[in-house]
């Protein structure tokens, strides 16, 4: 599974955390198709998400739902199968046990939806994995979950560009979608292992998850382009 045939603008998603739905709605009249996937995370889907995603796949556009599942097993089967319904292309889990990821295989069925293991949050170092009692660093520890995510049948991983050389160097045919991008120079904000977009796509990310850069820019548009024309130099 690799983006041949996908453009450098296919690649970015865009992620929509913002307050409403609303600021939503204009981030993406803005954008239109200048991005590939719009990513629905956990602030917009409490606040009518799952609404919007159908709305934006009437409209055309690619839909990632950020769920970042993680319960017992016929809980994450359920709601699983529950947004496989909407038609959404994407979904994440976290990728922290097989009963978690089979849960999910199991709830997707037969629908095209691809599922996304997510493995180490961007925002995480080595301190905080002892915090929660893991004392290995952070490449050992997304390496050991996309081993799990890809033998229980995941499309996919999210990971930091980081890890993400060694990964596609260990993963064959598997989506490795890297969040925590920052273009040269810009602030990082939240995020602890950030790259740039040119250094993701070289290291083998498949797909860029890219929300402040795009959607706080002055012209959200202006800068998805600025971006796609970064990923196709690289």
């Amino acid at each position: 599974m690799t983006t041949e045939g996908l453009t450098p603008k296919d690649r970015i998603v865009v992620a929509l955390d913002v307050a409403d739905l609303g600021e939503a709605r204009t981030l993406v009249d803005r954008l239109g198709d200048s991005v590939g996937v719009y990513k629905i995370g956990l602030e917009l889907i409490y606040r009518g998400g799952l609404g919007f995603t159908e709305e934006l796949l009437r409209k055309g556009h690619k839909v990632l739902l950020d769920a970042k599942l993680l319960d017992i097993e016929a809980t994450v089967e359920r709601a699983t199968a529950a947004i496989a319904d909407t038609g959404a292309q994407f979904l994440t889990v976290h990728a922290t046990d097989r009963k978690t990821l089979d849960a999910a295989v199991r709830g997707r069925g037969d629908s095209a939806m691809k599922l996304l293991g997510v493995t180490v949050l961007t925002n995480l170092d080595r301190a905080d994995l002892g915090e929660q009692g893991i004392d290995m660093p952070p490449l050992a520890l997304v390496q050991e979950r996309a081993r799990l995510a890809q033998g229980a049948g995941f499309d996919g991983i999210v990971a930091s560009g980081k890890e993400a050389a060694a990964l596609h160097e260990r993963l064959r045919n598997f989506l490795i979608v890297t969040p925590g991008i920052r273009p040269a120079g810009a602030d990082p904000h939240d995020q602890a292992r950030i790259v740039t977009p040119s250094d993701a796509v070289r290291a083998g990310a498949n797909y860029l998850v890219i929300g402040r850069p795009i959607t706080r820019a002055d012209d959200p548009r202006a800068a998805a382009e600025a971006i796609a024309a970064e990923i196709a130099a690289a």
